[in-house]
């Protein structure tokens, strides 16, 4: 059986450090911060960048360059027999689409995997992909097992101010306005393709419960019968981070959850203090 590299982005929140010890291999998202180029976990940490949010400096996400793709997996074709290649997902940016379009004149060798996944879910992916691989499956049957298993997650998000939602167009002036004079919380929900809208409450602590609430009923239904792991990402502190964790093994027990910072192509969306769970299917 032939050895096969796999790639990810930074949307992943694998960081470069945690690459070299999977053995993989990821891309940073490149950021431009006042017409400034930056690369995620390169030339700009999660500090610099949630300083320059605080800034209200100009932050646009961009997708990796053709050429700066083409010559990493050129490389480890070098070394390896095939790619298996996890962006974020096509719903979210036009790196998949550019991605599969490249994959096409190599014949095969590198498969691009369109599994819908963001941030800790696109982690399990790479995680998956890295089992599957070790057990000496083909790019090709484990591009297919991700990709049979694509919509099987499930992700909760609620944002500590709607300043980001508004900026970026998600919701209007008025609607954030009014939201922040009635401490509204919005939970937005991620199953598939994008980022929609799924309640609306008032506070953290409605909001934390309305995202437990929806997790313990995907996992009681909709993945009934199914094992899951559970995830939580976030942009607020440390602490707070810690203190939503315990949160959901009090609901949730008997998980072992696995935690990351949120990717900061999701955090210059929604701001810093943003809290989320998570949940993917086990292959």
């Amino acid at each position: 059986m032939g050895k096969v590299a796999i790639v990810t982005d930074s949307n992943s929140g694998i960081t470069q450090n945690e690459a070299k010890e999977l053995g993989i291999r990821v891309i940073p998202m490149p950021f431009y911060i006042n017409e400034e180029l930056f690369y995620e976990d390169i030339t700009l940490s999660q500090e610099e960048f949630y300083q320059k949010l605080a800034q209200d400096a100009d932050i646009s996400t961009s997708q990796p360059s053709p050429g700066d793709v083409l010559e990493l997996w050129d490389e480890l074709l070098k070394s390896y027999d095939e790619i298996v290649h996890i962006p974020m997902s096509s719903g979210l940016s036009s790196t998949c689409e550019t991605a599969l379009m490249l994959a096409q004149d190599y014949e095969g060798k590198v498969q691009v995997v369109d599994n819908q996944r963001i941030s800790v879910t696109q982690r399990q992916s790479v995680m998956d992909a890295i089992q599957l691989a070790n057990e000496g499956k083909s790019a090709k049957e484990i591009h297919d097992k991700l990709m049979e298993e694509k919509l099987e997650a499930s992700i909760y998000i609620t944002v500590d101010t709607l300043k980001y939602l508004k900026k970026g167009g998600r919701i209007t002036p008025a609607a954030a306005a009014i939201g922040t004079v009635l401490n509204l919380k919005p939970v937005l929900q991620i199953q598939g393709e994008k980022l929609d809208a799924f309640a609306k409450v008032r506070g953290w602590k409605a909001a934390k419960k309305t995202m437990l609430d929806a997790m313990e009923k995907d996992i009681k239904e909709r993945f009934a019968g199914k094992e899951v792991h559970l995830e939580a990402a976030y942009t607020c502190s440390e602490e707070e981070a810690q203190e939503w964790k315990r949160e959901i093994e009090a609901r949730l027990p008997g998980y072992e959850i696995q935690m990351d910072k949120l990717s900061l192509s999701v955090a210059c969306h929604i701001g810093p203090g943003s809290m989320a769970v998570a949940c993917s299917k086990k292959i």
